[in-house]
């Protein structure tokens, strides 16, 4: 199959049909927010009509979707790079809307987080794609922008989903309060989940009538299209998946060593399962986790035999593995504070569901919404003062976010709450523009999809998979010392902010590498073995 190609104005760079390609992408992301969490205002009524933790919970909110979302992005990241990137897209919208209507059918604990792991691969199949169309059509000096925009959709689907929730609840509670006599029985959260995953469908039609911009335009670095894209995704997933990764590095000729590293960190991932699920009694937390953390081990393998090029720019880039581990931890307190945000606000200041969705919601849309893009726009600026332009404000966005989610978490006034949610929200967003524009610097065009695939992989491990997981856990720990549900949550939420001591070193440590590792791209790609360059 040969990838769609566009022709005159629609393969212009930066013109007219490239920023509607961006507003469309955007809506994208926003849908691809608001259907990943809703469910966290939906939290209290699961609590209570499924029977559910706060661990459990998490596991539905973060590891179930997030591990999914993550393992499945690395072949999709792959099929991105070498497929037609708007179809891709449309397809997975159809399948994330769907599995979000079917959420509502939902009668139990195991049920839903099935269907989390569905959304979930669904969901991985947009960013990469997006990523690497848009970087396709818009110029590097203007990425980080770009990026920035598209990104915001996060912020505003967010919002959108807790405002929508919060309105759906609070609306439907009022409308039947005998839930028998409502349409179909449905219970309020049930009702949410449907409507709010029907526009996807809508949504999805109209991404399958985009241009395909011509890979590598931006840059004169063309690449042709992959005559077996179907074939070669179906390689990069046997790669991840158990025992058809071993399969697969046998077949890749791959030497002892390389087996008798998949074998030792097979090994020590299972007795991590192990020790990990008897101190925590969460045994399908961790069998999950390990599973994806094995699976991103072999794929990581996998690369390094298949595209030793792409390996090397990744794995072997001191600036690269700085800032994307540096930036990507920062999500263990975002997706931590996304996902519990709501339930912290109804248990401890006491604000009823509409309020909290109203509020809370409109608070993630515009604080999250402007500072991303105000983050994107000057990422650009101070790049163009300084190589190391971006990583600064990164640094500055971590320093200031401290202090605030702190006041956020230990203050009994609730406004003063609300407005340093509001402050959290700006300063959380701010960082992605300057992430996600450098890494996609320091790679070749033909790798960006596959680079922001592992972008996503991280984020969700380092944040979606354990940051909503440990907030419930430790909460739950707390409850069980004879603290309140309100003290508990309260309390959790408040260690997770000093977590950001990680990325502040990292990305700290990113500063004395970056500007090399740029300005040394194409030769490092061709010592790496990159033909044509």
């Amino acid at each position: 199959m040969k990838a769609e190609r566009s022709s005159g104005e629609n393969s212009r760079v930066g013109g007219r049909y490239a920023r509607y390609v961006l507003v469309v992408l955007f809506l994208v992301y926003v849908c691809n927010f608001v259907d990943r969490l809703i469910i966290s205002i939906l939290a209290e009524d699961l609590k209570a009509q499924l029977g559910v933790s706060d661990r459990q919970l998490g596991f539905i909110a973060g590891t179930a979707f997030a591990v999914f979302y993550a393992l499945f992005g690395l072949p999709l990241g792959r099929l991105a790079d070498i497929w037609v990137r708007k179809r891709l897209i449309a397809i997975g919208l159809f399948v994330w809307s769907g599995l979000t209507m079917l959420s509502g059918t939902a009668a139990s604990f195991l049920q839903l987080a099935v269907y989390r792991c569905g959304i979930g691969i669904g969901e991985a199949s947009a960013s990469p794609a997006a990523f690497s169309m848009l970087s396709d059509y818009f110029a590097q000096r203007s990425r980080a922008t770009v990026l920035a925009i598209y990104s915001s959709g996060a912020y505003v689907g967010m919002g959108l989903g807790i405002l929508a929730g919060g309105w759906i609840l609070d609306t439907w509670k009022q409308a039947y309060p005998d839930v028998t006599l409502a349409p179909f029985g449905l219970s309020a959260w049930q009702a949410a989940f449907l409507i709010v995953g029907a526009p996807g469908l809508l949504l999805g039609l109209l991404v399958s009538t985009l241009k395909e911009p011509v890979r590598g335009q931006t840059e004169n670095i063309l690449t042709e299209d992959h005559p077996q894209p179907v074939r070669e995704t179906l390689k990069e997933l046997m790669a991840i998946v158990p025992p058809f990764s071993i399969v697969n590095l046998i077949r890749r000729h791959a030497g002892w060593h390389m087996l008798a590293w998949n074998a030792g960190v097979a090994l020590f991932i299972v007795g991590m399962i192990v020790a990990l699920s008897h101190a925590t009694d969460s045994p399908g937390q961790w069998i999950v986790f390990g599973f994806g953390l094995y699976a991103t081990f072999s794929w990581v393998q996998n690369l390094s035999i298949r595209d030793a090029p792409a390996y090397a720019m990744m794995f072997r880039c001191r600036g690269f593995m700085y800032t994307i581990f540096g930036f990507c931890s920062i999500n263990f307190v975002t997706y931590g504070l996304a996902v519990w945000i709501p339930s912290f606000f109804i248990r401890v200041h006491g604000m009823d569901v509409g309020e909290v969705g109203t509020i809370v919601g409109l608070s993630v849309v515009i604080a999250g919404g402007i500072s991303i893009n105000v983050g994107g726009i000057l990422a650009d600026r101070w790049k163009a003062r300084t190589p190391n332009g971006r990583l600064y404000l990164g640094l500055i966005t971590i320093l200031l976010t401290v202090p605030a989610a702190l006041t956020l978490f230990t203050t009994t006034h609730v406004k003063l709450a609300l407005v340093m949610n509001f402050m959290v929200a700006g300063l959380t967003a701010m960082w992605v523009g300057p992430a996600t524009s450098t890494i996609m610097d320091l790679v070749l065009p033909r790798m960006r999809a596959v680079t922001a695939a592992f972008y996503f992989l991280l984020n969700v491990f380092l944040g979606l998979a354990i940051g909503p997981f440990m907030i419930g856990l430790l909460s739950d720990v707390l409850a069980g010392q004879g603290y309140t549900q309100a003290e508990s949550l309260r309390m959790s939420m408040t260690a997770s902010v000093f977590t950001l001591i990680i990325p502040l070193v990292l990305i700290y440590r990113a500063l004395s590498h970056l500007a090399r590792d740029e300005a040394s791209r194409l030769s490092r790609a061709r010592l790496a073995g990159e033909p044509d360059v």
